[in-house]
């Protein structure tokens, strides 16, 4: 079916399916372009035409209809945006019903289902086109489907139908086959173009700009004799992206899904003859080699001839996804690096973490941030002692707290999940977790938690008791009742081949922040290029080692401080022995001591008298020294640099214990270790200035002591925006730069990074901000100090190593982000560093097509 004369002009408004790669999908859309694909390699497409953007706008704002050529049998009219989830009105089917047609198609296929075919004509013009109500036609409609309903029973429910139509359209049904179509177009183009129209594709990733285009098709009738109906059928699982048929199939019927009886599930072809069956499969695998992606076509048979009137991607969870694109990789579809730019990286979570099998009903009765991925189940548990007793007898818990301080570490090693009512994604228990690789829900306000009376209420009034058994799910950021089912982790086959192939292109480092020998071990598994952060201070938070931590905190001179950090010294040191095991061969930055020292202090009454017990001191006396560590805003206090500079001997210790740790596993290793000792919270170049001289002291003493030489790195973290803007000067004397971006982000805004999540969704949703900014990294305001700071510092130190080390490290955009601005590494969450890989790559291979001036 060729475009006849008169219709081709300089936009090409009108082209035949069997044109090929001239029908392109920026003019005339994505379903035209596939049809004509599959056209191409000769399936059994019925034949057409599609009408390009430009045609369809100037449809939609009353321009000329061009000439477009009619079969002599019924055909359809379809939607093709440039993209399928921009929508567009659903198809039209049976157009060109008329009396003529109704009487060759009664010779063809029989009085009744000629009249079926006319009727669904009818309802679907009437609706489309003259905005008649659809329940008008509804009731008409299932008598015409009934299974008694006899040919003269169905002459009798047209001419009513007619009569409907004629009465609500204020005209009589067009006999003209060319005016339904020209109608038909008109009113697709209106509706394209309506606000609501609008404002969904936009909602998917739509510009302003985007256009509709329209496919014309012969129909392929899929009522009368033999095995006539419609069906789709895909070749992959759409959970896991394995081979496996899966598709349906209703009988006399135009649309696969029209209706509930009849329905059949997955692999449902058995109404079908074995050959067409075959047929549908063979075209199934040669449509996916032909496009490159796992498809699922819709196809109607007629009296047992298959015909394929649509094709779309396999729907597919982000596990099947890249099983998927894999796959294809190594059957030569398509290449790996445009495998790779495939898959959205944060989908990698699904791999990573159980999840919450979509099957399963879900009873949510709270929301929140999604702060750290995965499905957890467990027994409210709401203090860390009691998810620790829990743990004694072997019980999964979810601790749930206000929020969660540094106390609450040891019960949250031993939870299941971790669910806040305050928080961000920034805040203590949301950074936490997603180190430890725990489900995590923060910011749930809908949910009034009294830990004294031991329960948590939702809104809708349901009281949940302590033990009560519960689920999160940290992915969507939700609270469920009970117990639904999950999806298991996977980490091996194609998942694991993928991240090769991305490690292969990619030119960012990617490191991780790990705090423990348990945390740098999974950060190991995850093929690290090291360790870009270690927080020290969550050593300090075991058992035996707390209550040394506060008789150095509290002590009263030199000497009794000196005690005790004597006995931290072989703690730490063997911390840092493991540590440099684990990651031998592999850089490892250790942030000396960052927090205020008030953290480490009991919070509670009970906890302060037991201190001073084990302290042989008065209540009054702890009470007091705590009551003078108290600051009023305690993140921009006491706390980082500030420690090194006014208690140097904390910083000494570490320093000695890093020293000590590295020259005791060079002895033994094959790789060295070259320790990074990184300074956080700097300001000002004096700081660095006195921290740099007592660390160099500690480390020539060191190496006296042992009779070794090592080598080692200082560098300095960058958090506050003068860091940022006197980067020359910090650059001069240090090897690297480390952008902590969690504080750099709070001080820049002048934003919490706890509190903050009680007004970020109103905040996103009114457009004060595009995204939190905690979640992704803002790069006009933190993005642009992050430019400054690495131009100042390469052109005072071109040997300079830049990096970033705060929770941005593990959000894509944020990746490519600093892939831009120069950045040598990125480092997070050792959960989130597969998902900063294959970001990488992506910002890797998409640097490679602008530079070389196309795409990758």
């Amino acid at each position: 079916m060729k475009p006849g004369e008169g219709i081709r002009d300089p936009r090409d408004a009108v082209i035949a399916l069997d044109d090929g790669d001239a029908v392109r999908p920026e003019a005339y859309g994505r379903r035209a372009a596939d049809l004509a694909r599959l056209t191409a390699l000769g399936l059994p497409v019925p034949p057409g035409v599609a009408l390009s953007f430009d045609c369809t706008a100037a449809l939609g704002e009353g321009g000329p209809m061009p000439v477009v050529p009619l079969p002599d049998r019924l055909f359809a009219l379809r939607a093709s945006p440039a993209e399928r989830s921009w929508g567009g009105a659903s198809a039209l089917l049976n157009l060109g019903a008329g009396a003529a047609s109704l009487d060759r198609l009664t010779g063809r296929i029989g009085a009744a289902a000629a009249l079926r075919l006319h009727l669904g004509a009818v309802s679907g013009f009437g609706q489309l086109v003259h905005g008649i109500d659809a329940e008008s036609f509804d009731i008409l409609a299932k008598r015409a489907f009934a299974a008694d309903t006899d040919a003269a029973a169905l002459a009798r429910v047209h001419r009513a139908m007619l009569a409907l139509f004629e009465d609500e359209a204020g005209q009589p049904w067009p006999e003209d086959p060319a005016a339904q179509l020209e109608a038909a177009a008109r009113a697709m183009a209106r509706r394209w173009n309506a606000p609501s129209a609008r404002l969904l594709r936009q909602a998917h990733g739509a510009p302003d700009s985007a256009g509709l285009g329209l496919v014309v098709q012969q129909m392929a009738l899929a009522l009368g004799p033999g095995a006539s109906g419609a069906g789709h059928l895909q070749l992959v699982d759409s959970r896991t992206g394995a081979g496996s048929a899966a598709g349906g199939f209703r009988p006399q019927r135009q649309r696969a899904d029209a209706g509930k009886a009849g329905n059949v599930g997955q692999g449902g072809l058995e109404g079908l003859p074995e050959k067409t069956r075959d047929a549908l499969a063979a075209a199934v695998r040669r449509a996916t080699i032909g496009l490159g992606d796992a498809v699922r076509i819709d196809f109607v048979v007629e009296d047992g001839r298959p015909a394929i009137v649509d094709v779309a991607p396999a729907r597919r969870s982000g596990r099947a996804a890249v099983k998927i694109v894999v796959d294809l990789a190594n059957v030569g579809a398509i290449g790996r690096d445009e495998a790779l730019l495939r898959i959205e990286p944060r989908s990698l979570v699904e791999h990573l973490h159980p999840q919450i099998d979509p099957a399963a009903p879900r009873d949510v009765f709270g929301t929140g941030v999604g702060a750290s991925p995965g499905a957890a189940t467990g027994r409210i548990a709401f203090s860390s002692e009691a998810a620790q007793a829990a743990a004694a007898q072997e019980e999964a818990t979810i601790l749930v707290r206000p929020e969660t301080t540094p106390e609450d570490i040891r019960g949250m090693h031993v939870a299941r999940g971790v669910l806040t009512m305050r928080g961000g994604m920034t805040s203590h228990a949301a950074v936490i977790a997603r180190g430890l690789g725990l489900p995590c829900v923060v910011g749930v306000g809908d949910l009034r938690l009294d830990p004294a009376a031991g329960t948590l209420t939702s809104a809708d009034g349901r009281v949940f008791h302590e033990g009560a058994l519960v689920t999160i799910d940290g992915t969507r950021g939700q609270v469920l009742a009970g117990a639904p089912a999950t999806i298991a982790p996977e980490l091996g086959g194609a998942f694991s081949e993928l991240l090769d192939w991305a490690d292969a292109v990619r030119d960012l480092g990617v490191r991780a922040n790990a705090d423990t020998p348990a945390e740098a071990r999974m950060a190991r598994d995850f093929a690290v290029d090291g360790l870009g952060l270690c927080r020290t201070e969550h050593m300090f938070f075991e058992a035996e080692r707390i209550t040394v931590m506060r008789e150095m905190i509290l002590a009263d001179t030199d000497a009794e401080r000196q005690a005790a950090l004597d006995q931290l010294l072989p703690m730490q040191r063997g911390d840092f022995v493991e540590l440099f095991e684990i990651m031998h061969g592999l850089p490892v930055t250790i942030r000396l001591l960052d927090p205020p020292l008030h953290e480490f202090l009991p919070q509670e009454e009970e906890g302060l008298r037991a201190l001073a017990e084990a302290m042989a001191i008065p209540v009054a006396q702890v009470s007091a020294r705590a009551r003078a560590l108290a600051e009023v805003n305690p993140m921009l206090g006491m706390r980082g640099v500030r420690l090194g500079v006014t208690m140097p001997a904390i910083y000494e210790m570490q320093a000695r214990a890093i020293f000590e740790a590295a020259i005791t596993v060079n002895r033994r290793a094959v790789a060295p270790v070259v320790p990074e000792v990184m300074i956080p919270l700097v300001s000002a170049y004096r700081e660095v200035e006195l921290v740099k001289a007592r660390i160099d002291a500690v480390a020539a003493a060191v190496q006296h002591e042992q009779g070794v030489a090592l080598p080692y790195r200082l560098g300095v973290m960058v958090e506050t925006p003068r860091a940022a803007l006197r980067a020359g000067d910090l650059a001069a004397s240090t090897a690297f730069l480390s952008f902590g971006t969690n504080d750099l982000t709070q001080m820049t805004y002048g934003l919490s990074r706890d509190d903050a999540g009680r007004f970020m969704r109103e905040y996103v949703n009114r457009g004060v901000f595009h995204e939190d900014p905690f979640h992704s990294l803002d790069v006009e305001g933190v993005g642009e100090l992050i430019l400054i700071a690495a131009r100042r510092g390469r052109e005072r130190n071109p040997d300079i190593v830049l990096g970033l080390c705060g929770e941005h490290g593990g959000d894509p955009p944020s990746v490519r982000f600093c892939k831009v601005a120069g950045l040598d590494y990125v480092s997070c969450s050792p959960f989130r560093v597969p998902i900063a890989r294959l970001a990488a790559a992506q910002a890797s291979l998409l640097a490679k097509g602008r530079e070389g001036g196309g795409s990758a």
